[in-house]
């Protein structure tokens, strides 16, 4: 399947949330139980209906308690009985209330189908459970055998192969490698053998003959 990304628009999830079909409505409605239910059902939230008693959390009307009339699930608001305010005429109507705002106290299971969806959740919750109680002694052996078995596995390392050296490298490693040669000294002769060898004579230098400069460049 082809994952789709997430709506971060606002434009957008206002119209997923406007134009969705009722049956993603249903779950928009979800509500928190009651402790007792909690305890009782293994559930934490469920979808509110009509015939449910619930009891508001939040709001100018907070505590007050009473049994779901009605549902209107193309504006996402439940009504409740007792819960009314009076116009300017003075007839009293209904005060819509948000799901989000309410928890269940007890629930309507007059409805078969509803009761099958409490056993549905029930095993689905008892499956995770058991999956997550796992003792952690088995969840380390079974990771040291997997890791005793990959370091099985592994391959031994390959040697790497010496590049051949072409004749040039040789010949400038072989330079390199020569130690420096110490620079030949001349060795002093004796003062007898001086004496004996003839005066070197200075050798004159040769003046350069300078043309008497005249009258008229001549």
């Amino acid at each position: 399947m082809h994952a789709t990304k997430p709506v971060t628009k606002p434009t957008k999830q206002r119209k997923m949330l406007f134009q969705a079909p009722d049956h993603i409505r249903h779950k928009h409605f979800g509500a928190s139980l009651s402790p007792e239910l909690k305890t009782s059902h293994g559930l934490r939230t469920l979808p509110v209906r009509s015939g449910d008693t619930v009891r508001i959390m939040r709001g100018d009307r907070k505590g007050f308690e009473g049994k779901v009339t009605r549902v209107d699930r193309r504006k996402y608001r439940i009504y409740v009985e007792g819960l009314t305010r009076e116009k300017a005429d003075g007839t009293a109507i209904f005060l819509p209330i948000h799901p989000s705002k309410i928890m269940i106290i007890t629930l309507n299971l007059k409805d078969k189908w509803r009761k099958q969806v409490l056993e549905r959740k029930r095993k689905a919750l008892q499956k995770i459970e058991k999956v997550t109680e796992k003792p952690l002694l088995e969840e380390v052996t079974e990771i040291k055998e997997a890791v005793e078995e990959k370091v099985l596995k592994k391959k031994p390392k390959r040697r790497k192969k010496t590049a051949t050296k072409t004749p040039t490298e040789n010949k400038t490693e072989e330079k390199q490698k020569k130690p420096r040669q110490a620079k030949k000294t001349r060795k002093k002769k004796p003062i007898e053998t001086r004496k004996e060898e003839k005066p070197k004579t200075k050798k004159t230098r040769v003046r350069r003959r300078t043309t008497k400069k005249t009258k008229g460049g001549k």
